[in-house]
C-alpha cells in the first residue's frame, strides 16, 4: 500500500492510517517501514505514523526506543519531520527526552525549513515533560522568530506564546500540524 507514487507523493497514506490505527501487528509493520530502502516507502510510513499518533501517540509507546534511534541516524527530511513530531508524544523518561532533543538540535542545521520548523516545534512539545528543557528552547524559539525562514518565525511566536503565556490559553495543546 505504501509503494505506488514517487518519493514525496502522499499515496494511500489515509488507508494505510486506518488500517493500521488500533492494529499492533499492523502499527509493527508500518513502523519497520520506516526503514525500507525504497525512500518513497519510508517517506508515506512516516506520514502515516505522524497521523496515527495525533490522537493516539501510546499506540507506539512500545517502539520508542526504535524511534529514538532512528530519529538520530536520519538523513531524509520527511522522515526528520515526522519523528520530530511523533517522538515529543510519547511518554518519554528524562533520559530519552535528552536524546530526542539532541536530535533535533542536529535537525536544526538541516537546509530544509519544514525540518528546521518541525525541530522547533519538537523541542517545545518535549518541554512539557522534561522542563529543563525550557530555558533553552525559549531561547532558540526567540532566535528563530527574529531570523529563520518565514515558517520558522511564524511558528516560534506562536510556541513562544504558549510556553511563555500557559495559563492564557488553557488546554491548547503545542500540536500545530494536526
Amino acid at each position: 500500500m505504501l509503494v505506488p507514487g514517487s518519493r514525496l507523493d502522499s499515496g494511500r497514506v489515509w488507508q494505510v492510517v486506518e488500517l493500521a490505527d488500533g492494529q499492533p501487528r499492523k502499527l509493527g509493520q508500518l513502523i519497520e517501514c520506516l526503514w525500507d530502502e525504497n525512500l518513497a516507502v519510508a517517506n508515506r510510513a512516516a506520514d502515516a505514523l505522524e497521523r496515527v499518533t495525533r490522537e493516539r501517540p501510546a499506540q507506539v509507546q512500545r517502539w520508542k526506543g526504535e524511534l529514538l534511534g532512528l530519529m538520530a541516524e536520519v538523513e531524509e527530511k520527511k522522515l526528520r519531520w515526522n519523528l520530530a513530531l511523533v517522538v515529543p508524544r510519547l511518554k518519554l523518561s528524562v533520559a530519552e527526552c535528552r536524546r530526542a532533543a539532541a536530535a533535533m538540535h542536529s535537525y536544526l542545521d538541516d537546509p530544509s525549513s519544514i525540518v528546521k520548523t518541525a525541530a522547533l516545534h519538537g523541542l517545545a512539545d518535549l518541554t512539557r515533560q522534561d522542563p529543563s528543557l525550557l530555558p533553552d528552547v525559549l531561547d532558540l524559539l526567540r532566535v528563530a522568530g527574529r531570523s529563520g525562514t518565514p515558517a520558522m518565525r511564524a511558528r516560534s511566536r506562536i510556541l513562544l506564546e504558549k510556553l511563555e503565556n500557559p495559563t492564557r490559553k488553557k488546554g491548547t495543546s503545542l500540536h500545530m500540524f494536526t
